[in-house]
């Protein structure tokens, strides 16, 4: 249950933050957002807040904000529809009733001739009349936040200068690369919080806490104590004595130290450790701890970069193929894997989730349909051409994109399913 929780947690806030920065920049744009998202598939949870419908939905593999103009934007008004017009103070058509009519008594009836609702906002048409036989042709003016009834459904209208394709370029590119964005954000956060709990490994090959029952208590070695070498090989750094310990499980290594100025050779046996069918050697020691503000300021940036750039080599290693896409985990293999890491604390827990919103924010940067990174490369050729392409052939490409996605989450699910819970 534990890992349930944590799991939707974790998934919940990498999603909400993405999403947040799409919206946040959507909303300084001047674009209306129809619906924040959390999750696809029918809706579980749903509360509207002036303009905008907040939602959760059943499946919880992502999230969307829907912006005003990228999709068709309502539900079509035709000439010869009879409608129900309400007006606002001003008299200006505040609601266009299209079914339901009889719920507004008090609503005045019209034939429609023409509807315009982006830009010169008015609706024309027949009014009853007892008067007159034929009713009589009238033009009225909509609220720039009019809303039309259709289905006890209400939908704001978007005048132009509310619609995603009428802002500037700039814009709209900083709206989509917003949401990757907020992933390096919240990482950066994480990492500064664990900085502050836990304080900053030092560089130095110094020795921080000794675990329990781990080969360098049994050995002897104490906290404080620094290392000069390791079987004759000069040690710089803490990084140094964890690369030689974990390339020799189970082979005594001697340790030159010092101790309070004394130098002392201490024999230690890494224990061998297998996790994820690799074995390395551990000796069960933490890095020395720094907590001093200096310190703490830049760790976040530090360990965000040091993770961005771990993760770009990685995925260079898929693209030259030396990383099998038989090693790519999905939904899963991320919920088994949260599973072992919640065993390991709270601050492996919060790590873990900053390197799962680091990876999130760079899958959704590259290049590639449907994705924040292929809507950021269709920018860059409209700002080369001077003009957007095609807005229908954008959509077809990235449909088929997204198609292909889905296509690659389900193989790389089944590839999961088989190495937790059937090899």
């Amino acid at each position: 249950m534990n890992t349930v929780i944590s799991f939707i947690v974790i998934f919940g806030a990498l999603v909400f933050f993405h999403e947040l920065g799409h919206f946040i920049f959507a909303k300084r744009s001047g674009i209306l957002v129809r619906e924040f998202a959390i999750g696809f598939g029918p809706k579980i949870f749903s509360s509207k807040k002036k303009e905008t419908t907040y939602t959760i939905r059943l499946l919880p593999i992502g999230g969307f904000v829907r912006m005003a103009g990228e999709d068709p934007e309502m539900v079509d008004i035709k000439p010869g529809q009879r409608v129900a017009l309400l007006f606002d103070d001003n008299e200006k058509v505040s609601k266009i009733v299209i079914t339901g009519k009889d719920r507004f008594p008090n609503a005045r009836t019209i034939e429609v001739e023409k509807a315009e609702l982006e830009h010169q906002l008015f609706i024309r048409g027949y009014e009853d009349s007892e008067d007159e036989e034929e009713g009589t042709l009238k033009t009225f003016y909509l609220s720039r936040e009019a809303i039309i009834v259709d289905n006890q459904i209400e939908t704001q209208i978007a005048p132009w200068d509310r619609q995603f394709a009428s802002k500037k370029l700039s814009q709209r590119a900083m709206t989509i690369f917003a949401g990757p964005l907020f992933n390096f954000i919240l990482a950066l956060f994480v990492f500064t919080i664990i900085g502050i709990i836990q304080g900053v490994p030092v560089e130095d090959p110094v020795l921080g806490k000794i675990l329990p029952e781990g080969a360098a208590q049994e050995a002897g070695l104490q906290e404080n104590d620094i290392v000069l070498s390791i079987d004759g090989s000069e040690v710089s750094s803490f990084a140094d004595m964890t690369k030689i310990v974990r390339e020799h499980p189970n082979e005594e290594l001697i340790f030159t130290i010092d101790r309070n100025g004394q130098t002392h050779e201490i024999p230690v046996t890494p224990n061998r450790i297998v996790q994820e069918e690799m074995e390395f050697g551990q000796i069960g020691v933490q890095a020395n701890l720094d907590k001093s503000f200096g310190k703490l300021a830049i760790y976040g940036f530090q360990e965000t970069y040091h993770w961005t750039i771990e993760i770009i080599r990685l995925l260079g290693k898929l693209v030259t193929g030396q990383f099998s896409i038989d090693m790519l985990s999905g939904p899963v293999g991320i919920y088994v894997s949260t599973e072992e890491v919640a065993k390991a604390g709270i601050i492996n827990l919060m790590r873990w989730t900053a390197l799962l919103s680091i990876n999130l924010g760079i899958m959704n940067l590259l290049p590639i349909p449907a994705l924040d990174g292929g809507r950021l490369l269709f920018f860059g050729v409209e700002a080369l051409r001077g003009k957007p392409i095609d807005r229908q052939k954008e959509g077809l490409v990235h449909f088929i994109g997204f198609a292909l996605l889905m296509l690659l989450m389900i193989v790389v699910t089944w590839n999961d399913i088989q190495r937790f819970f059937i090899n």
